[in-house]
């Protein structure tokens, strides 16, 4: 029956059209949905796929220029590398062929799943291999692999070792070096204005002498695309026993450099030559011709995908001309290829593991650490780095030492129970407490058949004032000085005190001819009896060496910072303080140019 209900004179279904239905009328307030259009397609299938390609292969190309991945499945940038890929992809496909679905979530995914098939399979697949990979690293899995990754040998250290003369200790660290290179680049006014020193120093041997060696670096961007044309003019050289520094100009400058920022940059130079290998952090060295490189040392993981890095081989890059090779076996002049991070490493995995994981979590037998320190010392023209080792149980002394050549990775364990460095160093500031000295990190010397700490002792300013000697099994045997000399006569009376050595070991024996090798620092002359003699000051030594030209001629031609091996002859235990003895001759270790 159709609706009759009149207010006043209004008609529903007159105005409605005579049909007027409620329910009709309900249903039409609610208003439906319309089918959502289809974005636009752009071009055939075959078409947008080229652009997606396109777009990513663009993508890459910018993304590797700038980040420079290694394209190794050992390196975990490589995974992001390829995800990243085919991110991009993915969204292009989405963009280039437009929503085509039925609105709903079911309907995206599988429009999102039919578009992005292949590059959903390449992620899938990689994250496989990356659980795989990481499972194969495991340590709780691997762990007797990982305690040979550094093959240790035991040593003697007092008959292996041979007492080091002065012109070969190192007296300097990091920041000393670093304080006296600034100083000198900041005597040289056409340099400091548009270069700065680049922080990383590398201890090699140069010509039989322990020197760091580091590159220049450009002030900034801007000094940088003026001087760029010419490259780096010159690098920096300080001599670890001289405390001297010095600017080496190069006839033409370093184009290749951790300085440059585009082609000619280290890392990308590397990366376009050698695009799947990884490598260590780049180290400055010269070689015995002063010719800049840098040595690259190559990173290979030993064990599964990720785990067990280690060192083989290295690119050696002229700095200069950006020639380059690979070297599975370094020349001999290369003096680290290993750094001490890597060889740390590897001995806390032998320390920790070589009894088993389990025994390394319970129980602990046998279990050591390398200690929180590293320091590098030279031994027969290579250059090895030194740490302690100390019970994981125990941090407050020593069980021994590690010394590793740092080309090679020869390492030999020299057991010898005493003092860690840090305890040595708190030992040697206790005896100039009032003067608020600081020691340096400790190298280890053979001094007397005795493991000795020697340390230098900075002041406020960061320069050497002192040294210091420290005994490594009786930490409270301690003398200092001011010279290395005056340190370690000091060091020998003390341990002869102590009854450590007997009485004739605090110096050689009187009257016998020894040999020593130095720098000259000074020369005098005069005239005796018709024959000049040349009175000569080598540093280290606390007296004059007199070469009597008589017998020996070629004392005419020594220079100041000449680098003799020489022959003298003591008439008493002890070197004369500003005293002259007889010289019986010398050879050149090398000269002043």
């Amino acid at each position: 029956m159709p609706f009759t209900f009149q207010f006043g004179n209004f008609d529903p279904n007159a105005a409605f059209g005579g049909g007027f239905n409620p329910e009709s009328f309900q249903r039409s307030g609610s208003r439906q949905k319309k089918p959502r259009k289809a974005r636009r397609v752009m071009g055939s299938p075959f078409s947008r796929t080229l652009i997606n390609l396109a777009v990513t292969l663009v993508f890459g190309l910018g993304y590797f220029y700038l980040e420079l991945p290694a394209l190794n499945l050992h390196a975990e940038e490589f995974y992001v590398f390829v995800f990243l890929l085919c991110a991009v992809y993915c969204v292009c496909a989405i963009f280039t062929s437009g929503f085509q679905g039925d609105g709903s979530v079911r309907g995206y995914l599988g429009f999102v799943r039919k578009q992005c098939a292949i590059p959903f399979l390449a992620v899938l697949a990689l994250i496989v291999i990356l659980a795989l990979g990481a499972l194969s690293s495991w340590v709780v899995l691997r762990a007797g692999a990982y305690s040979k990754l550094l093959e240790i040998q035991s040593g003697n250290f007092t008959a292996e070792v041979e007492e080091i003369s002065y012109d070969q200790i190192p007296m300097l660290d990091d920041d000393s070096a670093a304080r006296l290179g600034n100083r000198k680049l900041g005597e040289l006014a056409d340099m400091v204005s548009q270069f700065e020193i680049l922080t990383d120093y590398t201890q090699i041997n140069y010509q039989g002498r322990p020197v760091r060696v580091t590159s220049l670096r450009y002030g900034d961007l801007i000094k940088w695309f003026t001087n760029r044309g010419d490259g780096l003019p010159a690098y920096i050289i300080i001599d670890m026993v001289s405390q001297e520094a010095e600017i080496v100009r190069l006839q033409e400058g370093m184009k290749y450099t951790t300085a440059e920022h585009l082609g000619r940059n280290l890392y990308r130079h590397l990366r376009f030559h050698y695009p799947t290998m990884m490598f260590d952090s780049p180290v400055f060295e010269i070689d015995e011709e002063g010719t800049p490189f840098w040595i690259c040392p190559r990173i290979v993981r030993t064990i599964g995908l990720f785990g067990g890095t280690d060192i083989k081989g290295a690119v050696l890059v002229n700095a200069i001309t950006g020639e380059h090779e690979y070297y599975e076996e370094v020349p001999n002049w290369v003096d680290r290829v290993y750094s001490y991070d890597i060889i740390m490493q590897q001995y806390d995995f032998y320390g920790m593991y070589h009894n088993g994981f389990l025994n390394s979590i319970f129980g602990q037998r046998d279990v050591t650490v390398t200690t929180d320190g590293w320091n590098y010392i030279a031994i027969d023209d290579d250059v090895y780095m030194y740490t302690g080792v100390t019970s994981v149980t125990s941090e407050q002394s020593n069980i021994g030492f590690i010394l590793t050549n740092q080309r090679t990775k020869s390492t030999k364990f020299y057991p010898c129970a005493g003092a860690t460095e840090n305890s040595a160093r708190e030992s040697a500031q206790s005896q100039v407490q009032q003067m608020r000295y600081q020691a340096t990190f400790p190298l280890l010397l053979n001094i007397a058949n005795q493991p000795t700490y020697f340390m230098a002792l900075k002041g406020e300013d960061g320069l050497v004032k002192m040294f210091a000697m420290v005994n490594v099994q009786q930490y409270d045997v301690v003398s200092t000085g001011a010279t290395v000399a005056e340190c370690e006569n000091s060091y020998r009376q003390t341990l002869a005190h102590r009854g450590l050595i007997a009485a004739g070991q605090q110096t050689p024996a009187a009257g016998e001819v020894r040999e020593q090798t130095g720098v000259i620092t000074e020369i005098r002359s005069a005239v005796i009896n018709g024959n000049t003699h040349y009175y000569v000051l080598v540093e280290g030594n606390l007296g004059y060496l007199d070469f009597n030209a008589a017998e020996v001629p070629q004392a005419v031609l020594l220079n100041v910072r000449d680098h003799i091996r020489y022959g003298y002859i003591l008439e008493s235990a002890e070197f004369p303080e500003q005293g002259i003895v007889p010289a019986t001759g010398f050879e050149y270790v090398a000269w002043d140019n």
